[in-house]
Formats: structure tokens, C-alpha cells, sequence
């Protein structure tokens, strides 16, 4: 079956709650988009937000304090909210990559799997039925273990040596304490934790998610968002073998991907849509299909929004497409259009700083720039 870009962006946001906006909850959200990025706490609250007709400040976190959600190292090894149900899922397959049985990771962070292999018995001990702040869990885990000469990597914000254990399922992040992270552990602080399966069954549960949002796609931009292409080619091969009776091909100008059978006949019937929509950084529209994909975001636009140190920029998103950046800066809204997207949308780009104005309590102006 053939179909356009035009289509599978509109489909796209209609999967995604972004047209038309509804009401969903922030476990409905993640769920929806297998997971919101979270290393920036406002954005994930924003992303939530920009699929509500109402958005109300907050309800992450309520969500988070009414373990609805859990807040994890998963994809990529960046943190993530997730359903506690389906969580283990994610954590499985990111798993399977393993770096850290990789000689140069043990290099890099000077670990060896004997003292990582006692790490873990030592969080999982430490963390049952408790919450620690990172200083207790530090010192309680090295009084175990012995191995003061990881102190500082233990202490890392970036969590390279605590991120494997995530993986395990042995580590979560718990309620915050103001600036303080906590650690606790996931099979015994939340009710719904629905364990760490086996790789084969987990991807059963990410691959058909992942396509009802962000198909069609391939398995390499699929691994590509799952690890940054670091999955086995073998097991790549395998996921999506075993799920070869649910798939359907479906050529998109000219490009082959693959969607759900079940999907099909849906995106075949969807009507482009000229739909402007303001998201915040990091989400999860553009970083399904990632900020590589020039028909997603031009290639010579990637670098405005996929910047240094990880950082993607709040988009302009017009017919499905990135058409600009935004920030708020005082009380405006600064718009940073590209020119090629076609003419500014000047009503809608309105009306969406409305949207994030109710969502602040504030009010906000726009100001548009071409660049």
C-alpha cells in the first residue's frame, strides 16, 4: 500500500493526542508514546500538557507520588516516565545491549563486571522496601562492597554505573526531596510493577506500541530510538520476525516501513491535516522517529533542533512537519520560523501561546523571527 508523508504525520498526531487534544491522564500519555523523555522535569510536564485540552501544572508529579508512573534510566539511557506495568518491558530490551560487559565501558568507567555483579547485590539489598537519598544509598553500597575507588562515578549525575542496574530492575527513582534524588526499588515500592521479562516477550509488548504511534518505520529507526542503533542485528532480526504475522509493509513515497496489519486500513483513510502545534523539548514526536529523519526535520534544520550536549529544542510542528523552534522569554513566546515551511501561521501561533499561557497561569505574547 502506498501513502504520502502528509498522511503519516496526521496519523501521527492523532496517535500521539495531539490532534485533536483530549484529556488523557500521565499515564495514558505514557503509555500512548512508550514513555515521556524526563531528563528535564518541565518538559516531561509540558509534554503531557500539550496533549491536553485542559492542561492543569502538576499532575506529573501527582502521578508520579500515586506511583502511576515511575521514573527510570530506559531508552538510550536517558530517564523516562513510565506505566509500572510495562515499565519492565522497555527495561528488558535496553537491557539486551549490554555495554557494560563491554571492555571499553569498563575502561571508561572503571568497573569490572565482578565489582558491578556486586554492586547490584548490593542496591538490591540496600533498596528493599526503602527509599534513599543518593548519599545513603552511596554509603551503605560501598560499606558492602568495598569498592570506595567508584565513589565517584556512583556520585555521577549522568549514572553511567547506576544505569545498568535500572536495566536489571533492581534500581528506580523515588520521590524527590526537594533537590535531592532518591533511589528505591521497583518491584517493592510500586503495586503495579509488572517484573522484567524475558527479551522475546518484552518486545511483543515495544515493537506493537512503538508502531502505533510512530510507524510506519523500520527496525533500524526503531533501534535507533530504543539504543542509538546498539542492538544485536540478530536480535533486531528476531523481534520483528517473531512478529512477522502482524506486520504489513507499507511504502511511504517510495519508502519501504512497516506498520501493524491492523493499522492499515486506518492510515490509508487519513487526510493530511494543517495542524500548528508548539511542543516542548525533547518530545516524543520528533524523538520516535528522530531528529534524523529529513522528512521529519529537514537536514539542514537538525542542528537548530537536535543541539549540543543532547539537547533537543522546543518545535513548531505545522502539518506534521518542524516548520521552527520556540523559547519563552519574559512573558513572549519567540518563534523561530523557517522560511521554506511556507507562510506564518500567525492565528494558529496564536492561539497555541493561549494554550501554554493557561498552562503557566500567565500571560504571553508571540514574536516571530525567520532564520
Amino acid at each position: 500500500m502506498d501513502v504520502t508523508w502528509s498522511q503519516v504525520f496526521a496519523w501521527r498526531m492523532r496517535r500521539q493526542l495531539l490532534e485533536p487534544r483530549a484529556d488523557p491522564d500521565p499515564a495514558t500519555v505514557a503509555r500512548r508514546l512508550c514513555g515521556i523523555q524526563a531528563q528535564l522535569a518541565s518538559a516531561a510536564e509540558l509534554a503531557v500538557a500539550a496533549r491536553q485540552r485542559q492542561p492543569e501544572p502538576g499532575v506529573v508529579n501527582r502521578a508520579l507520588a500515586d506511583r502511576a508512573l515511575v521514573k527510570t534510566w530506559a531508552m538510550r539511557g536517558t530517564l523516562h516516565l513510565l506505566t509500572p506495568d510495562e515499565a519492565g518491558a522497555y527495561l528488558a530490551l535496553v537491557g539486551t545491549i549490554r555495554t557494560w560487559e563491554r571492555p571499553s565501558w569498563q575502561r571508561a568507567f572503571g568497573v569490572s563486571p565482578a565489582e558491578l555483579a556486586a554492586l547490584l547485590d548490593a542496591v538490591a539489598e540496600a533498596l528493599e522496601d526503602r527509599v534513599l537519598t543518593r548519599d545513603e544509598l552511596i554509603g551503605q553500597v560501598l560499606a558492602a562492597t568495598g569498592s570506595h575507588h567508584l565513589e565517584e562515578q556512583l556520585r555521577s549525575g549522568w549514572g553511567a554505573v547506576l544505569k545498568p542496574l535500572a536495566w536489571s530492575g533492581v534500581l528506580c527513582h523515588g520521590p524527590g526531596q526537594g533537590n535531592r534524588v532518591t533511589f528505591t526499588r521497583p518491584d517493592t515500592w510500586l503495586p503495579g510493577w509488572g517484573g522484567l521479562p524475558e527479551p522475546e516477550p518484552a518486545a511483543r509488548v515495544v515493537i506493537p506500541t512503538y508502531l502505533r504511534a510512530y510507524g510506519p518505520a523500520t527496525p533500524e529507526t526503531f533501534d535507533a530510538w530504543l539504543s542509538r542503533g546498539s542492538s544485536r542485528k540478530k536480535d533486531l532480526r528476531g523481534w520483528f520476525a517473531a512478529l512477522s504475522d502482524e506486520l504489513a509493509t507499507v511504502t511511504v513515497e517510495g519508502r519501504d516501513c512497516l506498520l501493524l496489519a491492523e493499522d492499515v486500513d486506518d492510515l490509508a483513510d487519513t487526510e493530511p491535516a494543517e495542524v500548528v502545534r508548539l511542543l516542548p523539548g525533547f518530545d516524543q514526536y520528533v524523538l520516535g522517529p528522530g531528529t534524523s529523519d529529513a522528512e521529519l526535520v529537514a537536514a539542514n534544520r537538525r542542528a537548530q533542533v537536535s543541539r549540543t550536549a543532547g539537547w533537543i529544542s522546543p518545535v513548531v510542528v505545522r502539518a506534521g512537519r518542524v516548520a521552527g523552534t520556540w523559547e519563552i522569554t519574559g512573558d513572549t513566546v519567540v518563534v523561530t520560523w523557517f522560511p521554506e515551511a511556507g507562510p506564518v501561521p500567525a492565528e494558529a501561533l496564536s492561539s497555541e501561546a493561549e494554550w501554554i499561557a493557561r498552562f503557566r497561569g500567565e500571560h504571553l505574547t508571540v514574536k516571530v523571527s525567520t532564520g
